[in-house]
């Protein structure tokens, strides 16, 4: 293995970290995802926190309700980037996933990921209901969701509508 990265932002030295990925670790969907690709983000500069972490919320300083909202990316800059925005920050700065943000930075492209994705998070918890996917606690063990916690489906947005 090579001791730098090559990709569309230019060289990276290895272990150099680029920002850190802030998920909802009480969301069984953002946290097997998150994980299942913390590798490659760790290979790409970032690493991965839960939103629940103290350091998180000390150092944002937002409402519970609101830093739980999205996913985030806080930069060793100290920008912090929310909901898609993520997606195309990680995207742009991964060789072989550069292609999804340069299609989606597309206007009609870009309008589609930032009507889908706020529709996406507000339902993530019926999807992580609905597949069975159990957050993991920090100590290991798996986090109960009741139904009667989790909100209701709401129909995705018209931009989301077959035409």
């Amino acid at each position: 293995m090579s001791a730098e990265t090559q990709g569309p932002a230019g060289r990276l030295a290895q272990g150099e970290v680029l920002g850190v990925v802030l998920y909802d670790g009480h969301c069984g969907f953002c946290s097997r995802w998150v994980k299942y690709w913390a590798g490659t983000l760790a290979r790409n500069g970032f690493q991965i926190a839960s939103l629940d972490e103290r350091w998180v919320a000390e150092k944002l300083m937002l409402p519970y309700e609101e830093l739980v909202n999205d996913i985030r990316l806080l930069t060793t800059g100290g920008q912090l980037v929310s909901g898609a925005e993520v997606y195309l920050y990680v995207a742009r700065r991964i060789w072989w996933a550069w292609p999804f943000y340069a299609v989606f930075s597309l206007p009609g492209f870009n309008r589609l990921i930032h009507a889908g994705y706020p529709w996406f998070a507000r339902n993530r918890y019926c999807v992580s209901h609905a597949c069975k996917l159990q957050p993991h606690l920090p100590d290991g063990r798996f986090l109960r969701l009741e139904p009667r916690h989790l909100p209701l489906f709401s129909f995705p947005p018209p931009v989301l509508w077959p035409f």
